[in-house]
C-alpha cells in the first residue's frame, strides 16, 4: 500500500532526474504530456524511484538489476539504469514491437525475448533474480514503482490548481496507484481498460485480482493479465472505478489524438481519451477533467492511413 507521502518522498528522491512534462489546456480539459518524459512514457520515475531507493538502503546489488516488460517498462529501466550507471537485463514477450527493442538496446540494456505474453518473460525475470540476486524492478507491482508514477499526479495539482477527474488508462496498474494515492482526498481517478485488457475491471467485479485473457490492439503496453496487488488495494481504497471500451473505439480515439493535437500516442493511452469521445465517461457541465497521455512509443506510419484491426476475440 501507498500514500500521497510516499509520492512525496519519492518526487524529492527522484529531483531533476525525470521531466517535468507539460499541461496542454484545452478549455475544462487538459492533457499531461507525460509522452514527453524520458523513454516516451511515464515509467522512467518509477524505475528511477526503485533504483535509487534500493541504492539508498544498501540493497542494489553489482550485477544490477533486471525487469520484465511488454516494452515501456523496460525501456525506463534500462534508462535510469545507464544514467546511474547500473547494469541492466530486460526481459521482453517475443510480440513487443520492434520500435521498442530497438530502443531497449540502444540504452544498453541486455535484451531477452521469451514467449508470446507480458507473463512469460516475467516469469524467465524472476527466475534470472533468483538464479543471480539481481534487484528486480517489477513494471508495476513494488511500492517504490507505484509512488515513482504517482509524481505526475503532483506536478498535474501544481499545474492545473487542482482537477476534479483523472482519466488515465490501465494496464498492471502501477501508474492508476501512484495517481489515486496522490490525488487521494482531492481529484476522482477513473481507470479506462480496452475490452481485451480488463485486469482492474474483472478484478473490482470479482473482488479481488484474478487472471484474465488478453488481447487487442494495446496488449503491448496494456497487456498484463492480472492487476498488481498494489493497484488493487488503493483502487479499492480510493474508490477507482473501471470503464470498458472497444479496440475500434480505441484506434478512433488514437488517431483523433493525432488529427486533433498532433500528438503521436500508444493506443494504450488512446484508450483514456476512447472514454470521453464514445461518451463512456461524460464529465458533468463544470467539471475539470484531465487526461494522462502515459505514452508515445508507437509506430506512427498508420495515423495518416486506414487502420486494420488485427486483434483475437
Amino acid at each position: 500500500m501507498i500514500s500521497r507521502s510516499d509520492v512525496e518522498a519519492a518526487r524529492a528522491r527522484i529531483g531533476a532526474r525525470v521531466r517535468t512534462t507539460p499541461v496542454f489546456d484545452d478549455g475544462d480539459r487538459w492533457l499531461k504530456l507525460e509522452q514527453l518524459q524520458h523513454t516516451g512514457s511515464f515509467k522512467a520515475r518509477g524505475a528511477f524511484n526503485r533504483i535509487l531507493a534500493a541504492a539508498e538502503q544498501g540493497g542494489l546489488p553489482d550485477i544490477g538489476v533486471v525487469a520484465a516488460s511488454g516494452g515501456n517498462a523496460g525501456l525506463a529501466v534500462a534508462h535510469a539504469a545507464r544514467e546511474l550507471n547500473v547494469p541492466a537485463e530486460v526481459y521482453v514477450p517475443e510480440t513487443a514491437p520492434a520500435v521498442k527493442v530497438a530502443g531497449l538496446r540502444a540504452l544498453g540494456a541486455a535484451v531477452v525475448q521469451v514467449g508470446r505474453e507480458y507473463a512469460e518473460a516475467y516469469d524467465a525475470a524472476t527466475k534470472r533474480v533468483a538464479d543471480t540476486g539481481a534487484l528486480f524492478c517489477h513494471a508495476y507491482d513494488q511500492p517504490e514503482i507505484c509512488a515513482g508514477q504517482g509524481t505526475l499526479a503532483l506536478e498535474l495539482e501544481e499545474q492545473t490548481g487542482g482537477v476534479d477527474t483523472v482519466l488515465v488508462a490501465v494496464g498492471g496498474g502501477g501508474l492508476m496507484a501512484g495517481i489515486a494515492a496522490a490525488l487521494e482526498g482531492r481529484s476522482r481517478v477513473v481507470a479506462v481498460e480496452p475490452h481485451g485488457c480488463p485486469s482492474l475491471n474483472a478484478a473490482l467485479a470479482a473482488g479481488e485480482p484474478v487472471d484474465v485473457e488478453v488481447s487487442g490492439v494495446a496488449a503491448d503496453s496494456l497487456g498484463a493479465r492480472r492487476i498488481g496487488d498494489i493497484a488493487f488495494a488503493v483502487a479499492r481504497r480510493t474508490g477507482v472505478t473501471s470503464l470498458l471500451v472497444s479496440d475500434e473505439d480505441v484506434v478512433a480515439a488514437r488517431r483523433e489524438l493525432w488529427r486533433r493535437y498532433h500528438l503521436v500516442l500508444e493506443h494504450g493511452t488512446a484508450a483514456a481519451y476512447a472514454a470521453l469521445l464514445t461518451g463512456a465517461y461524460r464529465p458533468v457541465p463544470g467539471e475539470r477533467v484531465a487526461l494522462i497521455c502515459c505514452g508515445a512509443n508507437t509506430d506512427p506510419a498508420d495515423l495518416t492511413e486506414r487502420e486494420t484491426l488485427t486483434t483475437t476475440q
